[in-house]
């Protein structure tokens, strides 16, 4: 059965040893080195919010002064430029994250209740449907039923929405608490490039700007490999190539619109 639930049913492969050495029966309960705890999926998604809005602020900011430092060798416009775009982008983000997961949490809600509705309507059939769903899991048809009528009878809604659309009514995901992980991880991306390129010498100023941000990149993308159990090397070069391409490419608009308006 799924392991969206709280709770982790599954039998550990472990064997329990008496005192004569003979392996006993499994015993359940999660494995030790793999914990399962309430709230996981809300947890992953300000986690997410929060890598990618870091990241974004990162690119995005550093973008912009750096396309700025291409044109002008003025402090208070690379500044102001990138004060601008921290709070635009910040603001962007924190509301797109909150659209975005109030979308999908709408449409968890609605099949929910839709759920809900068929349970008290016909729980006979939605029975048999959750037993022939984990039939198709591999259990035979008898202790499919047995499973069946067992969940149904601890928590009916909960069964069917985990087996039938891979949803935890008791954890949905919070709009909220992604808008404020993403706004909050993108403005603490941004200030790297924006502090990095405002407060080293002109002389300095680009190349340090360009190590300190390869260098931030780096550990998102590694960060972003670890939640989502990738290999850390793709993602980390992936991340730190796009960075600085995107940095590249600004840098060398602005100079090439300073050299022309100047």
């Amino acid at each position: 059965m799924g392991g969206g639930r709280g709770h982790d049913r599954r039998v550990t492969t472990d064997l329990d040893h008496g005192a004569d050495g003979l392996p006993g029966e499994p015993q359940p309960g999660p494995h030790a080195d793999e914990p399962h705890v309430e709230g996981r999926n809300n947890r992953l998604n300000w986690l997410r919010a929060g890598v990618l809005g870091a990241n974004d602020g990162i690119v995005s900011t550093a973008g912009i002064v750096m396309g700025v430092a291409g044109a002008t060798t003025d402090r208070t416009a690379i500044l102001v430029a990138g004060v601008a775009g921290l709070t635009a982008g910040a603001l962007s983000m924190g509301a797109g994250e909150y659209v975005s997961v109030s979308t999908q949490r709408d449409a968890e809600e609605a099949l929910l209740a839709k759920e809900e509705r068929e349970l008290r309507e016909d729980p006979e059939d939605e029975l048999a449907e959750l037993a022939g769903l984990y039939v198709d899991k591999g259990l035979s048809q008898d202790l499919a039923l047995q499973v069946a009528r067992q969940l149904t009878a601890h928590d009916a809604l909960g069964a069917h929405a985990e087996a039938e659309l891979g949803i935890d009514p008791e954890d949905l995901t919070s709009p909220w608490s992604a808008a404020f992980a993403s706004m909050v991880a993108f403005t603490l991306g941004a200030l790297l490039p924006l502090l990095t390129i405002t407060l080293v010498p002109a002389s300095l100023r680009i190349w340090v700007t360009v190590v300190s941000v390869a260098l931030a990149l780096a550990l998102t993308g590694w960060t972003s490999a670890r939640l989502s159990d990738g290999p850390p090397q793709r993602a980390l070069a992936r991340n730190v190539a796009g960075g600085l391409f995107a940095m590249g490419v600004t840098y060398l608009v602005g100079a090439l619109l300073g050299t022309r308006i100047g």
